[in-house]
């Protein structure tokens, strides 16, 4: 009887041909969206070369562009990179400085 490996990949990242995770669903989203770009060009009357031009010229782009981020910033990279973003620069503190230094002094002394 064969013995087969069950759950191989488990607390793993989806991974497909090299893409991680949210970059897999960037890739697919984009490459869907140049699709219906695509289709809605050439319905509108543009012409063919146009249409095939804007394809051959965007879909690289994306492709290269989703593999460097990938390879740049990892599976959980970009989604830490926007968490950055969140945090505020710098905190503002309206207290006096002589009552911030006493409240110290007294938490010290404690």
């Amino acid at each position: 009887m064969a013995e087969f490996t069950i759950n191989k990949g488990i607390n793993k990242p989806v991974e497909f041909k090299g893409l991680k995770s949210q970059y897999l669903f960037i890739f697919a989203g984009g490459l869907l969206g140049i699709i219906i770009l695509f289709m809605v060009m050439y319905m509108s009357g543009v012409p063919q070369t146009a249409c095939f031009g804007f394809t051959l010229i965007t879909a690289p782009l994306l492709i290269w562009q989703t593999f460097s981020l990938n390879r740049k910033y990892g599976s959980h990279g970009l989604m830490k990179l926007q968490s950055v973003k969140r945090y505020p620069r710098r905190l503002i503190n309206r207290r006096r400085v002589q009552k911030l230094l006493s409240r110290a002094r007294l938490q010290q002394s404690h």
